[in-house]
């Protein structure tokens, strides 16, 4: 199966490695909006191609990964490459899903695509471990924790504070609330009271300590509900310890059964990424391949990873699954 790159940054890279562990996969072509001799794919014979050339490229391409970003690329993306090609993205405003899947699923019935927003690990892995968990324990609570890992989102909104050179912000879970949670405790947590936020920041030289540290602790939607913590480092310390994209987090399901709901039950499921890019492209070319499925099949329209029967996901067939993995 060919898959086509939209887009050349961290997720773009990742997307380009793990095609290589895939054996029923080929990485084609790559699609950028920057001049197509700038973009230098690690992949040989790849050819790059400006978004404007559209019409070359449509015969060399089964599923094109969309890896912009969901604030402003995304929502433009995904509905107008799903008029050319089966699409899929990892848009993850969840407060606009409903409409993204809205405008996407048009475009792709229209032109007879199979499109997949919203895929990576959250939204995408979590969001079936809490479908699960709620389908299963009925009468119960979701708890969703983040981190420890580095929130890109939170760190570019430091970097844009007055007198910070360079920073990076990790999300912490607030462990008394992980073990009361794992306990079986079913606590009502605030948002301050589940998690921490870790930054450490690289002044300009000369910038105002005090002002940086007070901008970053009241910035609204960021910073002001949250136990907020800042550390002053330099480059070379930035450079060293905080390069990576490290993350990862805890899906929990708690729930009762029994005629007098005398048993509890706590459903975990968790992850450590080294990188957080790199697992997300794993996890999007595996449903790439049900993508791929499913046109094959005659299906258009939008999809979500709940829409997905898991055996689409597996190179290996209904047989090898039955003997190897039931």
């Amino acid at each position: 199966m060919k898959i086509g790159i939209l887009g050349y940054g961290n997720l773009g890279r990742g997307v380009e490695s793990a095609v290589r562990q895939n054996e029923d996969m080929e990485l084609t072509c790559i699609i950028t909006r920057r001049d197509p001799k700038t973009v230098k794919p690690a992949t040989e014979g790849v050819e790059v191609y400006s978004v404007d050339e559209i019409e070359k490229v449509k015969d060399k391409i089964d599923v094109l990964v969309l890896c912009g970003g969901s604030a402003t690329d995304l929502p433009v993306q995904t509905p107008e490459f799903a008029r050319y090609f089966n699409v899929i993205d990892s848009f993850d405003t969840h407060a606009r899903i409903p409409e993204h899947f809205a405008n996407v699923d048009r475009a792709a019935k229209e032109n007879g695509h199979v499109a997949l927003i919203s895929c990576g690990w959250d939204p995408g892995m979590f969001s079936l471990m809490r479908l699960y968990g709620a389908s299963i324990l009925p009468e119960g609570n979701d708890y969703t924790f983040w981190g420890k890992g580095v929130s890109q989102g939170h760190s570019d909104a430091i970097r844009r504070v007055k007198g910070v050179k360079n920073g990076k912000q990790y999300t912490i879970p607030v462990e008394v609330a992980l073990e009361a949670v794992r306990k079986g405790e079913n606590p009502e947590l605030t948002t301050r009271q589940k998690h921490t936020r870790e930054c450490f920041v690289v002044p300009e030289e000369g910038a105002d300590l005090a002002q940086i540290e007070q901008d970053i602790k009241t910035m609204p939607n960021y910073f002001a509900d949250y136990d907020t913590t800042v550390h002053f480092i330099t480059e070379e310390e930035f450079s060293r310890d905080h390069a990576g994209i490290p993350h990862g987090g805890f899906v929990f399901r708690t729930g009762v059964t029994g005629f007098e709901k005398e048993h509890k039950h706590v459903v975990e499921f968790s992850l450590k990424l080294d990188s957080n890019p790199e697992f997300t492209s794993s996890v999007i070319l595996s449903f790439a391949r049900a993508v791929y499925r499913l046109s094959r099949e005659g299906v258009s329209g939008c999809k979500t990873v709940f829409d997905i029967a898991p055996a689409y996901l597996s190179p290996l067939s209904g047989e090898e699954l039955r003997a190897h993995m039931l």
